[in-house]
């Protein structure tokens, strides 16, 4: 997700900024400060990656969780006075980060190599460390009972026998990526909004029961039933099938976004060259492995070799990372508060 002047979530950081302030007893000579995504990813990294980090390095690594708009309102806001030495973040909200001279140039390190080509950013500042679909997530059984086929496309938001059995997150989240995807499906683009709006507007946000931005919530509609069809990411979605629940994701026909989970070595942080170690880490094959058994996340690495029983449930391999959609996030980004007020006003009203 040109100069950004769409970080509106500023004006919140005043009364969350203590939440990425480092104790004084963690800044010692090994220290570092992760800024990371909660959840199943947390627990990745805090049970499967850090630990052995640290036996290898003697370091302490410090993981605060939180999603990726608030850590970068917060990032941008202690600009110049960095506690952070790495940030992992949403790719759109990570070319945000790179816009804002947040990230530091790569290091030069031979695994870089073995990285698929999508998963790095421009600017070559920012790296993707696991891959991800968005597209819709349906659940099975109220599909049955109705007698419903399943979704092949984006546009089946807008089909009127869904009314009040959507969910799609805000325009600060996966409301974006089915803006543009619905946007392509009725043919437009990231540069030709229009159709995106009509579709949305007209279409797509009477059937709506809920615009929701909780993931914890969403997985609750989304297991009962009360939201039957909604926009989320792959990784979201497996951990409602691994609690038993009815429900499936889809690929759309016209493709499901292409999404990443990112990491960047921050601009002035502490301790940068123990910070690039830890970004070689997270890069490794191993590594990649725990985040695709455990997150759900697709390896960016090509050398990391996946089991039948995790391979399936994540984004994996050549083919699969090629079918993905790339959005234009360069675009999306200056547009972004325009298009904000517009959904604000037109589509979640």
């Amino acid at each position: 997700m040109p100069a950004t002047r769409n970080i509106q979530v500023l004006s919140l950081v005043a009364t969350s900024l203590a939440a990425l302030s480092v104790p004084a007893t963690v800044l010692g000579a090994e220290a570092l400060y992760v800024a990371g995504f909660g959840g199943s990813t947390q627990k990745a990294f805090e049970e499967q990656i850090i630990p052995g980090f640290e036996a290898r390095t003697g370091a302490k690594v410090t993981y605060v969780p939180g999603n990726s708009t608030d850590t970068l309102a917060k990032l941008i806001a202690q600009k110049s006075k960095e506690d952070v030495s790495i940030a992992m973040l949403d790719d759109g909200q990570m070319s945000q980060a790179v816009e804002q001279n947040l990230c530091m140039p790569l290091p030069a390190f031979p695994m870089l190599n073995d990285i698929y080509p999508k998963a790095r950013m421009s600017g070559g500042k920012a790296v993707g460390f696991g891959f991800y679909a968005t597209g819709l997530g349906y659940n099975k059984g109220v599909f049955a009972k109705n007698g419903w086929a399943t979704p092949t496309s984006w546009n089946d938001l807008g089909d009127p026998k869904y009314k009040g059995k959507v969910s799609i997150a805000p325009i600060s989240s996966y409301g974006m990526m089915a803006l543009v995807m619905i946007a392509r499906a009725n043919g437009g683009n990231e540069e030709k909004i229009e159709p995106g709006f009509e579709a949305m507007a007209k279409k797509v946000s009477p059937n709506v029961l809920a615009w929701e931005a909780s993931p914890a919530t969403m997985a609750q509609m989304f297991q009962t039933g009360e939201a039957a069809l909604i926009v989320w990411g792959n990784t979201r979605v497996q951990p409602v099938v691994d609690q038993g629940a009815p429900v499936a994701f889809v690929y759309p026909k016209e493709g499901a976004v292409l999404g990443m989970v990112t990491a960047c070595v921050i601009n002035g942080g502490p301790k940068p060259k123990l910070a690039q170690r830890f970004l070689e880490e997270v890069l490794s094959p191993a590594a990649q492995v725990q985040l695709a058994k455990w997150a759900a996340l697709g390896p960016t690495n090509s050398k990391a070799k996946l089991e039948p029983d995790v391979a399936r449930n994540v984004v994996y391999g050549p083919d699969q990372v090629g079918a993905l959609v790339p959005l234009d996030w360069s675009v999306i980004n200056l547009k972004r508060p325009d298009w904000t007020k517009r959904w604000n006003r037109e589509v979640e009203r």
